[in-house]
């Protein structure tokens, strides 16, 4: 299975990816990583294991759209069977949902339709979480849609809120659970047990 990865900072989750791969226990290959943000850290992960990097963004593209048509473009010429949106903080544009319509997959940092939505993303789900004061969160792996944190979920996994819990200590417990949950649920795919939506 060739995946491709859209990250725009850090890239932890695609390191755990990256990690199953090598290890074996994930039947895929990240072909493929592409980020809005020269800087990020996804991109030297990807490079340090020799996975091919682009950097696509309006400051190389000009505008969305053209950044949109470039990265749909690449995924094609990769010959990717899903991409993954792990922390990209863009919206996809009707380019990429055209060609790759049901295997764009989205990991949100919460169990949805909950604390989803514009300007819910990082830390800033954890922080709504904590101030909600709810006792259970989670992540979630949806189909995206047009608009932020819409399509299908997939799988989900929650994750309690202990009584003391800071932000901190959500979020690294969601980071952990939600890296699980990913590459789990990529496997059941490989394996044919998870229907391709």
């Amino acid at each position: 299975m060739r995946l491709a990865v859209l990250a725009s900072h850090e890239g932890s989750t695609l390191q755990a990816l990256i990690d199953a791969c090598a290890a074996q226990s994930l039947d895929a290959e990240v072909v493929l990583v592409v980020s809005n943000n020269s800087k990020s850290g996804a991109l030297r992960r990807a490079a340090a294991a020799n996975i091919d990097t682009l950097h696509i963004s309006t400051m190389t593209h000009g505008s969305e759209d053209t950044a949109n048509h470039a990265i749909a473009h690449a995924l094609a010429d990769a010959e990717v069977d899903w991409v993954l949106l792990l922390g990209y903080m863009k919206k996809m544009g009707e380019a990429i949902l055209g060609r790759f319509s049901g295997r764009i997959i989205n990991t949100h940092p919460a169990l949805l339709p909950n604390f989803g939505g514009q300007g819910f993303f990082g830390r800033k789900v954890h922080e709504a979480v904590h101030a909600a004061g709810v006792s259970m969160t989670g992540a979630t792996l949806h189909l995206v849609g047009c608009e932020y944190d819409t399509g299908p979920v997939i799988a989900q996994i929650e994750v309690p809120v202990l009584a003391g819990d800071d932000v901190d200590a959500i979020e690294q417990r969601v980071k952990i659970a939600e890296r699980k949950l990913l590459v789990d649920t990529l496997q059941r795919i490989c394996s044919g047990g998870l229907d391709r939506l």
